[in-house]
């Protein structure tokens, strides 16, 4: 049967008839439509948090905080200067002697009183020491200038290197602990194997970061400055700021592969502990 000119469809008959209610009753319509959608929105959000056993959610949390143990080295070993110390040595016939250190953004020449270097050590050091210090930043991501060190001058594309990897390192990272908290928050479990390669890919960053930084110190030790004054003779020494980044990179590959067990299915484990497999069944 055809419809005639001044009939209405269904969706347009009850749009009609909703409009043609009072404004307090279609307020308390609308509102509990949105009661409605919000109470369906969170029991959707917490049929997905049940897939999750509180048991699971504490081994991943455990494995959060060791990643965090991780994240908290790299962000002091990348944000400090003590990567690397050079020394002088003490013979030089004055009160002071010279020491420096250096990281990824910047190096503190200092000036030490010959009295407050610990007795037996031959070079002027550590640079820890209080003295007069002079710290400047790199200027090799803003005028492309090589620093000089004790006469001799720094491989500015090795140095840039090495900082672009420990940045790109610690952004991995950063998506790492972000899906971590999408799978606590939102229950997505599937990103615990993206958050496992995050935390693995920024772990060995940090340590190629580590080895290239090694081969800029070698190459500033190299370069010395044929003009006058002569350039001292110098010794170096790793310091604490490049452990903590060593530190870092292999506890973040260590917390990698826990979060990569936690996504692997329990029977691989029940042929070797039946016990363990029977019970995560």
């Amino acid at each position: 049967m055809g419809r005639g000119v001044g009939e209405r469809s269904p969706p347009q008959l009850c749009l009609f008839r909703t409009w043609a209610l009072s404004p307090a009753t279609r307020m308390m319509m609308w509102s509990n439509f949105f009661m409605h959608e919000e109470d369906r929105r969170r029991r959707a959000h917490g049929a997905r948090k049940a897939r999750m056993t509180p048991e699971h959610e504490g081994k991943i949390k455990l494995a959060l905080l060791l990643t965090s143990v991780g994240a908290t080295l790299a962000v002091l070993a990348v944000g400090t200067e003590f990567w690397v110390e050079l020394h002088t040595y003490r013979d030089n016939g004055s009160a002071v002697c010279d020491a420096a250190h250096l990281g990824l953004w910047k190096m503190c020449t200092k000036r030490l009183w010959q009295a407050d270097v610990p007795a037996g050590r031959d070079t002027c050091g550590p640079a820890e020491l209080p003295g007069e210090a002079n710290c400047t930043y790199f200027k090799f991501f803003t005028t492309g200038e090589d620093a000089h060190i004790f006469q001799r001058t720094t491989k500015k594309e090795v140095n840039m290197a090495a900082a672009v990897i420990a940045v790109l390192g610690m952004a991995v990272m950063a998506l790492g602990c972000l899906c971590v908290i999408m799978v606590l928050s939102k229950g997505a479990e599937f990103l615990l194997r993206v958050a496992a390669i995050c935390f693995g890919l920024s772990g060995l960053l940090l340590l190629v970061s580590l080895e290239v930084f090694r081969h800029s110190v070698q190459a500033l030790l190299q370069r010395v400055s044929p003009e006058p004054p002569p350039s001292p003779a110098l010794t170096y020494e790793y310091s604490w700021s490049l452990g903590c980044g060593v530190g870092a990179g292999l506890v973040l590959i260590l917390g990698s592969g826990f979060f990569f067990l936690l996504t692997l299915p329990p029977w691989p484990w029940g042929s070797l502990c039946p016990k363990w497999g029977h019970r995560a069944t």
